[in-house]
């Protein structure tokens, strides 16, 4: 029989941003996003998590390896993200509200295609904004 396996990979990155939509008041931004709209922007710690699955090799008993997957993850995603501006900086997040449920399908995006390169596929991208709050997204 056939074995569906499920990897993650965990990685990090701090970025700022502020949660503002320019067609509205600064008044109703702060109604409805409060202190994250800030003027003066704030920043997190991110914990990336990346959730890939497959069968495993045969040969080697993986579903993918885990450095290549990093590696993609790094080069798509950390590198573009890491101690940038999210709103402004940050290429595949131009013209997008900076939510970190935005974030998480924009992220999916930038890694489906490299990823199944690999040989396997993209399952969950799982962002960590703090302590309490996390957002998933499995592509649908």
């Amino acid at each position: 029989y056939t074995t569906m396996v499920y990897i993650s990979r965990r990685e990090q990155f701090s970025a700022a941003h502020k949660l503002v939509r320019e067609d509205w008041s600064a008044e109703k931004n702060l109604e409805i996003f409060g202190k994250c709209s800030s003027p003066n922007w704030h920043g997190h710690n991110y914990q990336l998590f990346v959730t890939v699955k497959g069968e495993q090799n045969p040969d080697t008993s993986f579903v993918a390896n885990l450095s290549d997957v990093s590696k993609v993850i790094c080069e798509k995603v950390i590198s573009k993200l890491d101690h940038k501006n999210i709103n402004l900086d940050v290429d595949f997040m131009h013209g997008k509200l900076s939510t970190t449920e935005t974030l998480a399908v924009e992220i999916w995006k930038q890694l489906e295609t490299s990823l199944e390169k690999l040989g396997c596929e993209l399952h969950c991208v799982k962002i960590q904004e703090t302590e309490n709050n996390y957002v998933e997204f499995f592509g649908k």
